[in-house]
C-alpha cells in the first residue's frame, strides 16, 4: 500500500494526544508502513479542536464527529472520547467503511459492544482496541517464554492492577462515577487491562466468583456545596478458573493509595514462573527449576533490541521505553493489518472476550454466585 491513510481522531485528552503522537511516529520509528496523513481532529469547542490540531499536527479540525466520519479523506477513525460515545461513533465509522482504532473498554454494555463487533465482522474493515500494555515488549517476550514451554504447564496466576486517581474522598464527582457516561467503574477503567494480559498468556477464563465494592460512595461537586452519588465501584477481586484447568485470582483497585500504575501478574508453572509489574515496564522476572539447585534464583531481564520491537526505539537495552512507546507500537501493528500484514489485535472480538470477563466479575459480585462464561 502507498497511498498515505487519512487518520481522523475524535478527542485531545491523555489518550487523544496518545493517539497523535502514535501515527506521527509509528513509520518513523517502525518503518515498512503505509503512510499515513494526520488528515482531520474533532473536540468541542471548534476553537479548541482548531487549537489541538496545530498542536497535534493535523490539517484540519472541526467540532461535528459526524462530519469526520462522513469526510472522504479519512480513512481511520481513532475513537478516544468517554465510554459512553464509543458505541454510536464506532457504529457510524464502520458504516461509513472506516477502520476503526477505538479506545477500551468498546462500550458501556455487553450488548452494545456486541453489536460493535458484528458490526465491524459483517462490514470487513480492520479493528483495533487501545489495550496498549500487550504490545510491550516485555510482555510479548513473556508470551513466547509461555508459549516455549520455559515455565511448564501454567497452574496458577496471580494478577493485580491498582492505582490511586480515585483514592482521596475529596476529589470532585467526574463522568467516571456515572454509570451512564463510564459504565463500570474500575473494572472497565483498569481491570480490562489485566484481564487482556492473563487471557493472552493463560487462555480463556472459564468461571468465575468475585465481590466488589465503592469506597467513597459520594464525591463533591466542583460547582457546587453539593455531592453526587459514585455509581459504580472502586475495587474489585475474583476467583477465577481456566478453561485450561489453572486457577487464578485478580484484584483491582482505583482507590489504592501509593500505586500509580501497578499493572502486573505472576504466572506460576510446573518448572518455574515469570513476574511482571508495569510500573517496572522494561524489566521481566524469571524462575526456572532447572540446573543447580545452589545456584537457582529470579533472572531479571532488561528489555532490548532482542525484544523486538524495543531496538526499533532504541539500540541499547536499559536506556527504556515508555507508555507512549507501546501506543505507537499498536499504531503500527494496525497499519500493518490494514496494508495487509497479519493480525495482531486485539480486534473488537478479542477485546469483546475481555469484556465479557468483567462484566462477569460485576454479574458475580452483584448475585454472590459462581459466573460460568460462554
Amino acid at each position: 500500500m502507498t497511498r498515505a491513510l487519512g487518520i481522523g481522531l475524535i478527542g485531545t485528552g491523555f489518550m487523544g494526544k496518545s493517539h497523535a503522537l502514535a501515527y506521527r511516529n509509528a513509520n518513523a520509528v517502525l518503518g515498512g508502513l503505509p503512510p499515513v496523513r494526520l488528515e482531520l481532529l474533532c473536540d468541542v469547542p471548534q476553537d479548541k479542536a482548531a487549537r489541538m490540531a496545530e498542536q497535534f499536527g493535523f490539517a484540519n479540525a472541526t467540532d461535528d464527529w459526524r462530519a469526520l466520519v462522513r469526510d472522504d479523506a479519512v480513512d481511520i477513525v481513532c475513537i478516544t472520547t468517554p465510554n459512553r460515545m464509543h458505541h454510536e461513533i464506532a457504529l457510524a465509522a464502520i458504516a461509513a467503511g472506516k477502520h476503526v482504532h477505538c479506545e477500551k473498554p468498546l462500550a458501556l454494555t455487553l450488548a452494545q459492544a456486541e453489536e460493535m463487533a458484528r458490526a465491524a465482522q459483517e462490514a470487513g474493515v480492520c479493528t483495533m482496541v487501545g489495550y496498549n500494555y500487550i504490545h510491550n515488549p516485555a510482555f510479548t517476550h513473556a508470551k513466547r517464554l509461555v508459549d516455549a514451554g520455559e515455565i511448564g504447564r501454567i497452574v496458577h496466576v496471580r494478577g493485580w492492577v491498582d492505582e490511586d486517581y480515585q483514592a482521596d474522598p475529596d476529589l470532585p464527582w467526574t463522568w467516571r462515577a456515572a454509570m451512564a457516561e463510564a459504565g463500570l467503574g474500575a473494572l472497565g477503567d483498569l481491570g480490562c487491562h489485566l484481564v487482556s494480559m492473563v487471557c493472552r498468556l493463560a487462555g480463556p477464563i472459564d468461571s468465575l466468583i468475585a465481590d466488589m465494592a465503592t469506597v467513597h460512595e459520594t464525591r463533591p461537586l466542583a460547582e457546587s456545596d453539593g455531592r453526587a452519588a459514585v455509581e459504580n465501584e472502586d475495587l474489585a477481586s475474583a476467583l477465577v478458573r481456566f478453561a485450561s484447568g489453572a486457577t487464578g485470582t485478580l484484584a483491582i483497585s482505583r482507590s489504592a493509595w501509593g500505586r500509580k500504575n501497578r499493572l502486573g501478574f505472576e504466572i506460576h508453572g510446573t518448572k518455574g514462573m515469570i513476574v511482571f509489574d508495569q510500573e517496572r515496564m522494561n524489566e521481566l522476572m524469571l524462575y526456572r527449576n532447572a540446573g543447580d539447585k545452589a545456584l537457582q534464583g529470579f533472572t531479571t531481564i532488561l528489555t532490548g533490541p532482542e525484544h523486538a520491537p524495543f531496538g526499533a526505539f532504541v539500540p541499547a537495552a536499559g536506556h527504556q521505553i515508555g507508555m507512549n512507546d507501546l501506543k505507537t507500537i499498536e499504531a503500527g501493528a494496525f497499519l500493518a493489518q490494514i496494508a495487509g500484514g497479519s493480525r495482531t489485535g486485539p480486534d473488537f472480538n478479542e477485546a469483546l472476550v475481555f469484556e465479557r470477563v468483567i462484566h462477569a466479575i460485576a454479574d458475580a459480585a452483584r448475585s454472590d454466585a459462581r459466573i460460568h462464561l460462554a
